[in-house]
């Protein structure tokens, strides 16, 4: 394959160079801004091999890169080995980022060409904005590596039908849902809205699809305005069910691709979020009629409802013991029967399929032992993954997508001895978890605010993790929702203020590369406190914490107390569904240190 991406690359290279284009751009995206993707539109892992969720690939006359972030530095390592591509470092010191380097290494007046229809009208604009000193510019028609792709032979769009999210789940009616969006909206001015974003059409109109794996999403746009509203989708997805079920909420269909002469042909003012809306369909409005602002179905969507929230507690316990049963299958086999890393992620998620209501996985589970742990994303491969043997650390994210919510969590847990090394890192880590679920601030705190006190304790001890502590969980949709998070920076998740119902993760960590990884994970729900203006954060995940790897003396009495009583709270929960033997173990786990 990388004899066959070599060649593909160079092809590309006499095409454009040929047009008088300088390099072209290829991002990880859709026409929607996805994080993940539908088959059909994983154009950069087509070109270069690389897996990862987020990465770009920048081709120039000399020079094919990738750049990605720290949670995918060694798997892009290891997939662009023999590619021809060089992997760029976003983030680390020294490391030029994609403007930055293509202003040091194209001439005045080179052309860059990308697909009008995978960026956002925002990162054009801004890229445009600072290659204009270098007399760059962008031209945003480029299909070209699309139509390489077609010969090739391109997988073909989903074709999967849509179902109806049913109201004892959803708790709000669509017809509700899209008065709440027409009070919003009224607020900016304007008749109508466009929402791009696959998860907020799908809660707007409690739909779910299959459309792109994990996310129980579909390929859609809608416009809402003060009467009615308007998905576009391709049709032989919808059966007489979900018609009918549109048609109750006033919902008109159209086709998938009837978008464009439908935005180009209105007349009214429309609310648009440039950071959702791709270029292509930015450009097809008439500016006068664009009114900027945030999409307002995300902060809707981010703070659950009493109706949800209940069903996200009823989901942790479902979940909590089908992790049980895979745990204690693992545990049980150690010794004689040891299993792969990819048979484990198999087992939790047939664990997880015997509870009902469930969907799939929420993403591909992690399961990393010793080493792989140390890659932040690292996805067992079903043949050729470690074998895990008792002895050392063994780092376990997954999560389930069920009709009544969405889980990840991750637990890191010593399959045999450790070393002190590893037990001080652990409780470095456990340390930072428990101050972000014990921390009460005021109303108005960002998660780029609190972000610190996950990483203090390693901190002081020379030591960091490189990704975000935490990230927005959606209600049976995408495991990472916008707005809100836990992350330094200056991006939406670092600066969106916390609001009562906001499901997030929080998930710090540390990774010794080639050694170890580590990282512990709950989801929690943010409340108001006890002291007016002020909030707090209450865990709802439901599984043990490994204590074996706690050194005890690094810990204070009240994080002891806030261990045990998690403990208490885990058996409480999860112990009346249990059998013997099984209960009995997970009684060990949860007994106060």
């Amino acid at each position: 394959m990388c004899q066959k991406r070599k060649t593909y690359i160079a092809k590309l290279r006499k095409v454009f160079l040929d047009l008088n284009i300088h390099a072209i751009i290829i991002p990880s995206a859709d026409p929607h801004q996805s994080e993940y993707l539908a088959d059909y539109w994983k154009l950069r892992e087509w070109i270069s091999g690389f897996t990862g969720s987020a990465g770009t690939i920048v081709i120039t006359k000399d020079v094919a890169g990738l750049w990605t972030d720290s949670r995918y530095y060694l798997q892009a390592v290891e997939e662009l080995e023999g590619s021809g591509i060089t992997l760029f470092r976003q983030g680390e010191k020294g490391v030029p980022g994609i403007t930055e380097y293509l202003k040091k290494n194209l001439k005045l007046k080179s052309r860059i060409a990308l697909n009008a229809r995978m960026w956002s009208f925002v990162a054009v604009d801004k890229m445009q904005n600072a290659l204009e000193e270098n007399e760059i510019s962008i031209t945003t028609d480029f299909t070209l590596c699309e139509d390489l792709w077609n010969e090739e032979g391109r997988p073909s769009l989903p074709k999967e039908k849509v179902f109806i999210h049913p109201l004892v789940y959803s708790g709000t009616s669509v017809a509700q849902k899209l008065d709440l969006i027409r009070e919003k909206i009224k607020d900016e001015d304007v008749s109508q809205c466009l929402i791009t974003t696959l998860d907020d059409i799908a809660w707007a109109f409690n739909l779910r699809g299959y459309d792109i794996a994990y996310n129980p999403v579909f390929l859609s746009y809608a416009i809402i305005d003060t009467n009615g509203a308007h998905i576009f989708i391709d049709t032989t997805k919808i059966t007489s069910d979900v018609a009918a079920h549109l048609k109750a909420g006033n919902v008109t269909i159209h086709e998938y691709d009837l978008v464009d002469k439908f935005l180009s042909e209105l007349s009214e003012p429309i609310l648009v979020n440039p950071n959702d809306c791709n270029v292509n369909l930015y450009h097809l409005i008439d500016e006068d009629l664009i009114t900027e602002g945030p999409t307002v179905t995300k902060l809707l969507k981010a703070c659950k409802t009493s109706s949800e929230i209940k069903h996200i507690e009823d989901v942790m316990v479902k979940d909590g013991i089908a992790l049980a049963e895979a745990f204690y299958q693992l545990y049980q086999s150690l010794d004689e029967r040891p299993m792969t890393e990819a048979a484990f992620a198999g087992l939790i998620a047939e664990r997880r399929s015997k509870q009902k209501g469930y969907y799939g996985e929420s993403f591909p589970a992690i399961i990393g032992y010793q080493a792989n742990a140390a890659i932040v994303h690292y996805r067992p491969p079903e043949e050729g993954s470690a074998l895990i043997k008792p002895e050392g650390l063994l780092l376990c994210d997954s999560g389930g997508q069920y009709m009544n919510g969405t889980t990840d969590i991750t637990r890191t847990v010593a399959v045999g001895p450790v070393t002190d090394e590893q037990k001080e890192n652990y409780t470095r880590v456990l340390k930072g978890h428990i101050a972000i679920d014990q921390a009460v601030f005021p109303e108005g705190t960002t998660g780029g605010m609190i972000d610190t006190l996950a990483r203090q304790y390693l901190w002081k001890a020379g030591l960091n993790f490189g990704h975000g502590t935490g990230h927005g969980v959606g209600y049976f949709l995408n495991v990472h929702e916008p707005p809100q998070g836990i992350s330094p920076g200056t991006g939406a998740r670092s600066t969106t203020a916390f609001r009562p119902g906001m499901l997030t993760s929080n998930e710090p960590g540390y990774y010794k590369a080639g050694h170890y990884g580590i990282r512990i994970e709950n989801l929690i729900l943010t409340e108001e406190s006890s002291h007016e203006g002020y909030l707090c954060h209450r865990h709802v995940t439901l599984f043990p914490i490994d204590t074996s790897l706690i050194t005890r003396h690094m810990m204070t009495r009240d994080e002891i107390s806030w261990i045990n009583k998690y403990h208490e709270l885990v058996g409480d929960m999860l112990l009346p569904y249990l059998e013997s033997e099984l209960s009995k173990w997970l009684k060990k786990l949860c007994r106060p240190i």
